[in-house]
């Protein structure tokens, strides 16, 4: 499977526009009702706060859901919204809130803050892909180690461990579709001398570099 992207922690911004604050949180959600627990957290949080605007995306049942909270129509939740999709991030819940700064915005410059807050909050909770995922070592003479980590950057795989002894052994995970391809690459570039082993396959969330 091509898998999907999640944020890979809990993320926080903050946007002044004309003296209205809007901050923004982040985080990544397993289900509907954890998304309304964090909306409802932040709504207690900032009780004071003249809105709190919220929008979420879950990968199982593509569910999206948002809402405005007393703004324009179309000004925040669904611009919050489009971000996540724009960036391709499922399974995310955003709360941004506003303290009013006594200066109307006008729908574009609220859609704007809005907008802003929810991608600076992902951009710090970073982005982690969702997928099947090949475990595997390969022991290989010192030599062949910077090849070897360009190869699995070649098919998007992370060197997660390095062991240092007399030949450099590297714990690898790659996508599950592209291990035999991978396996076959190292032995080539060895003429033999060096093979791949595989360990397993987990099904799990891998922070992008």
């Amino acid at each position: 499977m091509a898998g999907y992207h999640v944020p890979a922690g809990e993320g926080t911004s903050e946007v002044v526009e004309k003296r209205s604050r809007f901050l923004g949180y982040v985080w990544r959600v397993a289900s509907e009702e954890e998304a309304r627990a964090r909306i409802a957290a932040t709504k207690t949080k900032h009780y004071d706060a003249r809105h709190n605007c919220w929008c979420y995306r879950l990968h199982e049942g593509a569910v999206d859901r948002w809402s405005d909270d007393g703004e324009p129509q179309g000004s925040a939740g669904q611009p919050m919204l489009e971000v996540f999709r724009r960036e391709g991030v499922e399974d995310v819940c955003c709360v941004v809130t506003r303290y009013f700064g006594g200066v109307l915005l006008g729908t574009g410059g609220l859609l704007r803050a809005y907008s802003k807050a929810a991608k600076d909050a992902l951009a710090e909770a970073g982005r982690a892909v969702v997928r099947l995922w090949a475990q595997g070592a390969v022991a290989c003479p010192y030599a062949l180690f910077e090849r070897m980590k360009l190869e699995v950057a070649a098919v998007d795989g992370v060197v997660e461990e390095v062991a240092w002894a007399a030949d450099v052994t590297l714990y690898l995970l790659l996508p599950a579709e592209q291990w035999d391809r991978f396996a076959q690459r190292v032995t080539e570039l060895s003429a033999g001398q060096v093979a791949a082993e595989k360990l397993g396959e987990c099904y799990r969330a891998v922070e992008e570099s």
